[in-house]
């Protein structure tokens, strides 16, 4: 019989000690990082963070150093094949550039979403005024 099991707990988390890692939170940001420490709450430690903002096929990383996580903000956790990272088809832009377009998407969605809240409201619809990412 084989010794083989699965862990569904944070202990699953010792093969990924000192790897490079993706990490999804729960606010829709993306960190990098390498995995130093965990806990029994999947806390984690990330040692040289970016967090990697992307837009389209172009993304800028801002570099975040240390970075705590409490465990209930991770959606996803994920190890980084350093080999294929590379040949990945994003092409890097100034940080600046990504925030620029970052922002002007969220005016637009803003702006999209109000529309569509006064529309519904004029037709006698209850309109759900939940902002943006406070939805989990």
């Amino acid at each position: 019989m084989d010794s083989f099991q699965i862990f569904t707990t944070s202990t699953s988390l010792v093969d990924s000690v000192d790897k490079k890692l993706l990490v999804v939170l729960r606010d829709g940001r993306k960190l990098i990082g390498i995995l130093r420490s965990f806990d029994q709450f999947a806390n984690l430690v990330l040692q040289d963070t970016i967090e990697r903002i992307y837009i389209g096929d172009t993304y800028g990383d801002i570099p975040r150093g240390i970075f705590i996580i409490r465990g209930e903000n991770v959606v996803l956790l994920g190890e980084i094949d350093e080999d294929k990272e590379d040949e990945l088809p994003l092409r890097e832009v100034p940080v600046e550039e990504v925030l620029q377009v970052q922002r002007e998407e969220m005016e637009a969605k803003v702006k999209r979403e109000k529309t569509k809240h006064r529309m519904l409201s004029e037709q006698g619809f209850s309109v759900d005024t939940a902002e943006f990412g406070e939805l989990y």
